[in-house]
């Protein structure tokens, strides 16, 4: 894809952006990233999330909402790598500069571990950037890495042969105010003492940088090396009343294209003719292979439409994690004083490899994995039941001990998602029965019920039952049906239960009701087929997935349609 809206301005200085535009870090900036964000709530960002309601498009409020609750990148971020750190922190923090000066330096110094690692981001850049040096342009770099970094990558990539080329450098650490501010491209002008204006061409490869260039004045070339659709670029550009860039390429081969185009609109513009002296032509970057979504919805003709539908609380109705990853971090070292590290299952009898690593990380150190608690995936039910499998009475003191230490952290809860209120009222109108089944104590779920929200959602349940409110907890069925008794209902299909563990969908198939995997965590396929395997000694699947609570009412409605039909 090579746009150009127009013949452009014969450029005499061309700017470029650093990374994902000249240059490839992405493993250094990624990995930077999923060190940074768990450090959220110690540097007071999480108060400072961007509301949902004023993000600038749908999927940046997902993305919001889900380093909100896992604090970590949303998987398809991390799957397609095509974002940068600066468009990260602009779609979370919007217009907090503050925020953002505290994340970008949290960042810098997770970068330190990571930095180094860095190429070109396509084949023949050295040969590109030789070109326009021949054309008499001047070469610039105009970005928001740190000067520490840049100074070092610049030595590095191509063995350095690019530095001869590049005649100013300006980092976000020698101006006050990190892009989409325009300083990074004013004061590399005022380096070279050139104005701002069409001859100046500023080339990079995010929204943010267009917009830089439009508030510097200056030409926007959008380098399209993510490869995005032509869909998402109209969607971010002209979808959100911006001007779109003065030209979009998606290698720098179509960049010399346009500056071929240029030149025959005016020959006066290079004292070289740019064809003839092209370089030979290399290909664009590759997309990103797609990520295989958990799209596990049988046919609706498969269910039957609900009468009662009871849900799960944490991590389904509400987040609860910062208090129960709290608790289960004091109580795990306590496991040996409580006689249950010897309880501890076996490698063999765990579910998976990656279950018996848990286990044996548990049992090595006390605690939980870093990357465990960094996913804040499982909860802690999932936890128990990894960590002691049929052992009820092990569980039982667990249970005992975590709920100890929840009582130091528990209070903040807040709905998993913005419309869960709304969605609830609306299944009671449909009407259909609603309950919650919480592996919770009584004493901590009667609270969250009566915060959430701010009013508490006390009268949109028909029933709840609390794990310590049955001799058994889940995944035993006990709960369950104790609230389908309470109704007067009988388990069978017309009977749901929504939950995002493991825990749940085994609970609600040992019931005899519809389990419904509640994918908040965004779970790729392969995943859920690993956690549900299908086997004969774990043999229990969901009947169906969903991913947010608008896919859910989707899937409530269609059902219902269906048998009205």
């Amino acid at each position: 894809m090579s746009i150009s809206n127009a013949p452009l301005v014969p450029p005499r200085v061309m700017l470029f952006d650093w990374h994902g535009t000249l240059v490839d870090t992405l493993d250094a900036m990624f990995s930077a990233m999923e060190e940074m964000l768990p450090q959220l709530e110690s540097l007071g960002l999480v108060e400072r999330l961007l509301p949902e309601h004023q993000c600038k498009t749908p999927e940046d409020a997902k993305l919001v909402r889900y380093i909100r609750i896992f604090r970590r990148l949303h998987p398809r971020i991390l799957a397609e790598r095509r974002v940068s750190r600066t468009d990260i922190f602009n779609a979370i923090f919007g217009p907090d500069r503050v925020a953002k000066g505290i994340a970008h330096r949290a960042y810098n110094a997770c970068y330190r571990h990571h930095f180094g690692k860095v190429k070109p981001f396509q084949e023949g850049v050295l040969d590109y950037l030789t070109l326009f040096h021949r054309l008499g342009i001047r070469l610039g770099v105009a970005t928001n890495r740190s000067r520490e970094f840049l100074d070092k990558e610049i030595r590095l990539v191509d063995d350095g042969r690019w530095q001869d080329m590049i005649d100013t450098t300006v980092c976000a650490d020698d101006v006050i105010d990190y892009k989409p501010a325009p300083e990074v491209i004013l004061s590399a002008l005022s380096a070279f003492d050139v104005e701002p204006g069409p001859d100046v061409w500023y080339v990079g490869d995010s929204y943010v940088d267009m917009l830089t260039a439009r508030n510097a004045g200056v030409t926007a070339v959008f380098y399209n090396g993510a490869r995005w659709e032509r869909d998402w670029i109209e969607q971010n550009f002209e979808g959100n009343g911006e001007l779109p860039p003065d030209a979009v390429v998606d290698s720098f081969d179509q960049l010399v294209d346009v500056l071929v185009n240029v030149q025959l609109h005016c020959p006066e513009a290079f004292d070289i003719s740019v064809e003839a002296n092209r370089p030979p032509s290399y290909p664009a970057p590759e997309p990103p292979p797609p990520r295989i979504e958990a799209d596990w919805h049988p046919s609706v003709a498969r269910l039957t439409a609900p009468t009662l539908i009871l849900f799960d609380w944490h991590a389904t109705l509400v987040d609860t994690l910062d208090a129960m990853y709290h608790a289960v971090d004091d109580m795990l070292p306590e496991l040996k004083a409580l006689g249950l590290q010897d309880r501890l299952v076996s490698p063999e009898d765990s579910r998976s490899p990656e279950d018996a690593r848990l286990v044996e990380y548990v049992r090595s150190y006390g605690q939980l994995h870093p990357k465990i608690k960094a996913d804040r995936k499982i909860s802690r039910t999932d936890i128990f039941e990894v960590l002691f499998g049929e052992d009820q009475d092990a569980k039982i003191i667990a249970h005992k001990a975590f709920n100890h230490h929840y009582r130091k952290h528990y209070g903040q809860v807040q709905p998993f998602e913005p419309q869960v209120r709304r969605m609830l009222v609306a299944l009671r109108d449909l009407p259909v029965k609603v309950g919650v089944i919480t592996n919770r104590d009584r004493e901590f779920f009667e609270h969250e019920l009566a915060a959430v929200d701010g009013t508490g959602w006390v009268e949109l349940f028909d029933t709840n039952v609390c794990g310590d409110d049955t001799p058994l907890r889940k995944p035993h069925p006990d709960q369950l049906l104790r609230a389908i008794d309470n109704l007067g209902c009988t388990a069978g299909p017309d009977v749901w239960y929504v939950g995002d563990s493991t825990t749940d969908i085994v609970s609600a198939k040992r019931a005899g009701i519809t389990g419904v995997f509640f994918n908040g965590a965004l779970w790729d396929l392969p995943w859920l087929r690993k956690i549900f395997p299908g086997t004969p000694r774990h043999p229990h699947k969901p009947d169906v997935v969903v991913n947010d609570f608008s896919e859910f009412w989707a899937l409530v409605l269609a059902c219902r349609d269906k048998g009205r039909r």
